[in-house]
């Protein structure tokens, strides 16, 4: 444990200033000192005027008395560091922060105790008849020990705080494990290690996943809306969002912003226990992306490409598929071919409908009607059929996915 020594507060003079018997005239009172100076805390600082609250209490009484004893020994020898004082305000500053309390309170009561064990002090010092510059110098006495141990606290404060952010990240990162691991998920196992991470449980959750950058570079962190659960390490990064829809999290370009440019696919909302789900399918998502079957820049949501999702879920099957119906279109040229499949999905998502297709394509409605001519010789009755027109569909559909700029 590293107190801090205080700087900048002067020594020698005081030591001239003061007679060191003082000391032993002092801490013949300092008992009756501490009660009036805890008493003037709990009337000032509402947070210590607590007495069902007997830990607090007891750190209050301790904590002054430790700060006057420190006052005392500074008179008796000015060059004492107080170590072992300074380590109870750091102690202090610790319980603070892992209390969830700021250090507020605290440094107020110090302020309090401070001023008004002074003023104790100042009077007992005119009784005793001693002039202006023993008073001076009893004051940056009390300067010096609020100084020190406000420090010490303000040390032990910040020290907990950062082992208590480290912890909550660690368990953060375990429950995002949990919550994306191939195993079955209990609300039990999730809600015990949410409590720990300091995570309020949503109802439902969706996962992002973001196309992996070059390196890891702290301005290339994604900033994540609050309550986000966020995996940079894992392949590819993951962010978890609770409640995404009722939000608003992912409207406009606020969102791309957020992720500072990176290609990123969003999972469908889901229980917060089927989490996993959602990232299977945002992973899909953005290996499509990756290959320019879905768009390649920007966020895309799963949800809007359920179709496209659905019809690569299995490649080898999908295929197969193509193989198998879109045979015929293997006899002509590779540029006719191109021509021909465009026209047939054209032709097909349109109920058949010759003009919809030519506004659509932009072609004269004559070329429409020679092209189907051609695709009528090529796979005959076929094209008239129920089942045969949704393979159609679906081959054809995947194929001007796959090929598109």
């Amino acid at each position: 444990m590293a107190v801090p020594t205080p700087h900048g507060v002067p020594e020698g003079r005081v030591a001239a200033s003061v007679p060191p018997d003082l000391a032993q005239l002092l801490r013949a009172q300092l008992e009756t000192v501490a009660d009036e100076v805890e008493a003037e805390v709990r009337r000032q600082v509402p947070e210590y005027a607590r007495p069902s609250d007997g830990a607090y209490v007891r750190n209050l009484r301790a904590g002054v008395v430790q700060a006057l004893t420190l006052f005392v020994e500074h008179i008796a020898d000015p060059r004492s560091q107080g170590d072992g004082i300074a380590a109870t305000y750091y102690e202090l500053g610790r319980g603070e922060a892992l209390e969830g309390r700021s250090l507020d309170a605290l440094q107020s009561a110090l302020r309090v105790g401070g001023l008004h064990a002074w003023r104790l002090m100042g009077r007992t010092a005119e009784e005793l008849g001693l002039d202006s510059t023993v008073v001076a110098a009893l004051g940056e006495l009390a300067f010096r020990t609020v100084h020190e141990v406000a420090e010490a606290a303000a040390a032990g404060y910040a020290e907990a705080r950062l082992r208590s952010t480290d912890e909550v990240e660690r368990r953060r990162r375990r429950l995002l494990g949990l919550l994306l691991g191939d195993g079955p998920v209990s609300s039990e196992a999730v809600q015990d290690l949410a409590h720990g991470a300091r995570w309020p449980v949503p109802r439902q959750v969706a996962v992002v996943a973001l196309a992996a950058g070059p390196d890891q570079r702290e301005q290339d962190r994604p900033l994540v809306a609050a309550g986000a659960l966020v995996d940079m390490e894992s392949r590819p990064p993951r962010l978890l969002v609770p409640d995404p829809d009722g939000s608003g999290r992912f409207a406009g370009r606020a969102f791309a912003l957020a992720l500072r440019g990176r290609p990123a696919a969003i999972g469908p909302t889901v229980p917060v226990t089927e989490a996993a789900r959602s990232l299977e399918w945002a992973t899909r998502a953005l290996g499509l992306m990756g290959r320019g079957v879905l768009p390649r820049q920007g966020v895309v949501r799963c949800a809007d490409h359920l179709s496209t999702l659905l019809l690569h879920n299995d490649e080898p099957l999908l295929a197969q598929l193509q193989s198998r119906v879109l045979g015929p279109l293997d006899s002509v040229s590779a540029g006719q071919r191109a021509r021909l499949a465009e026209t047939l999905l054209a032709w097909l998502l349109s109920g058949s409908n010759v003009p919809d297709v030519a506004v659509r394509l932009h072609i004269h409605p004559q070329t429409v009607r020679y092209r189907l001519r051609q695709l009528e010789k090529l796979f005959g009755d076929a094209l008239h059929d129920p089942d045969t027109r949704l393979d159609l569909i679906l081959a054809l559909r995947a194929e001007a996915l796959r090929d598109r700029p």
